[in-house]
């Protein structure tokens, strides 16, 4: 079995004064890792005192307990558990095996559903809300009702809890992130479909500038595994660069004290509509449904599923929203088996055809570019080209179609479909193409090529080959430029 854990990005949160304090919390029942200097575990014992150790595997079976994991709080503020999820004989490739959903509460509280699609771990994590001075409980139930029949147990390793304290960078960030329902559309599943389909995955935050001095924006964005409406999936590969569902859910206006500015907590709405939010919170903390078949949301909740994603991660500043399923690889795989288990994969796979194929043949880029004037980057698209050795074919990432090219300045994420087997070693030129949708004269400057790599037999990126930088300038007289060339 694979361990498909990868390295993580930074938490913290990018211009916020002060430190992210935190406190390891231990349980010693189950052996938990604990900071003497952070944290209190119920009764003494040897690893808690080193800070060594993890907890020993705990296991939900369906019809079976639940587990309890007791621990102690030293300093009140907004708790996150990270642990490691696996389920035996669930992928979310399987039609009736797609997943295990495990619910966790604290002290009795329902704080989200865990749902786990694989049977490899992946390391996640997930708020459970303020918590006070003291000592408290964390309780593993597996969720029959909303586990898909295949599924018979889940397992979580290496439970830690960190508490944030009130005054410190991500505690304001968990205090006010929002807290997600799943979908419960006619004709797209049961009531417990985000569990099998468009499930919410994982969120990240960012910190963007205000108007006001001294104020910040606080912005909330979620990964869903797919999307059953809006764009279809081609076309995403080609715009984005990838098949999972990447969308801001959520910004609140904070001032100099961190205080929520009234009235400018807003929300993505259906037809990407920005609404000002107007439901309930659970604290600063908005409750929010996804309510559409392409994951807008409502402010209004009649889901069962409850989603937590803690967004401790933080998308760096310059990077495309992609780079956090880099940085999250496990991501590439449940975004894969969606497309494979609903259909929607080409076979075999032709990348002379604009259909969907393996995504294991397509490359895997982020470009960096700007238009001139900016206010014409909607109509002059840019789009890659790879030229491989020994083939005249020019393998274009829209597969020739205007409004597949990338149509937004900045880094952007996007693929090529090439030949089922091509590797690194094959690719002799990774071009950009000017490709206007509506010609308006407008010239483009391409300035790097972040990553460029390949999904590997298990869907895993393999390691990125191709970092460019310089000046490319693309004109309607000089529509191509070349950015990286293989050596000799």
């Amino acid at each position: 079995m694979k361990d498909i854990r990868r390295s993580r990005p930074r938490t913290g949160v990018m211009g916020l004064a002060g430190g992210a304090a935190m406190a390891l919390l231990a349980g010693p029942v189950l052996g938990l890792a604990a900071s003497p200097a952070a944290a209190a575990p119920q009764t003494g014992s040897g690893s808690a005192a080193h800070g060594q150790g993890h907890a020993p595997e705990v296991t939900v079976r369906r019809g079976g307990p639940a587990r309890t994991v007791p621990f102690v709080v030293r300093g009140s503020g907004e708790a996150v558990v990270t642990l490691e999820s696996q389920a035996p004989g669930v992928s979310w490739g399987t039609a009736g095996s797609e997943s295990a959903v495990v619910s966790a509460y604290v002290d009795g509280r329902y704080a989200t559903d865990i749902v786990i699609p694989a049977d490899q771990p992946i390391s996640r994590s997930f708020s459970l809300g303020r918590l006070d001075r003291g000592p408290h409980r964390l309780e593993f139930r597996f969720a029959a009702d909303r586990s898909p029949q295949g599924a018979r147990s889940a397992r979580l390793g290496a439970v830690a809890v960190q508490v944030y304290g009130e005054n410190t960078d991500m505690g304001l960030i968990l205090r006010n992130a929002p807290v997600y329902y799943g979908r419960n559309l006619p004709g797209l599943g049961s009531a417990f479909q985000s569990a099998t389909t468009d499930a919410p995955l994982y969120s990240y935050h960012e910190v963007l500038p205000a108007k006001t001095p001294g104020h910040r924006i606080l912005q909330y964005t979620v990964i869903w595994t797919n999307e059953d409406g809006g764009t279809n999936s081609p076309a995403l590969m080609a715009r984005w660069g990838r098949t999972t569902d990447i969308e801001w859910a959520y910004d609140v206006e904070v001032d100099a004290e961190g205080t929520p500015v009234p009235g400018t907590g807003v929300y993505q709405a259906a037809n990407h509509q920005t609404l000002v939010f107007a439901g309930a919170y659970e604290g600063n903390r908005p409750r929010l449904e996804t309510c559409t078949s392409n994951n807008n949301l409502c402010d209004t909740v009649d889901d069962p599923m409850r989603f937590s994603p803690a967004p401790v991660q933080e998308l760096p500043a310059g990077q495309p929203r992609e780079h956090m399923m880099d940085v999250n690889p496990w991501l590439y795989p449940v975004m894969a088996q969606e497309m494979a288990r609903e259909g929607k994969i080409e076979s075999p796979s032709d990348p002379a055809t604009p259909q969907l194929g393996d995504q294991r043949t397509y490359l895997y880029l982020a470009v960096a570019h700007t238009a001139t004037p900016s206010t014409d980057a909607g109509s002059v698209g840019l789009s890659i080209g790879v030229r491989l050795k020994g083939d005249p074919t020019l393998y274009r990432s829209n597969h020739v179609d205007p409004t597949w090219s990338i149509t937004r300045e900045g880094t952007a994420a996007t693929t090529v479909e090439l030949p089922a087997g091509t590797t690194q070693s094959d690719i002799a030129q990774i071009v950009a193409l000017r490709t206007p949708v509506a010609e308006t004269g407008a010239s483009l400057t391409v300035t790097a090529v972040t990553r460029a790599f390949f999904l590997q037999q298990d869907y895993l990126p393999s390691g990125s080959f191709a970092d460019w930088t310089g000046s490319a300038v693309l004109t309607p007289d000089a529509p191509e430029a070349t950015l990286w060339q293989a050596a000799g």
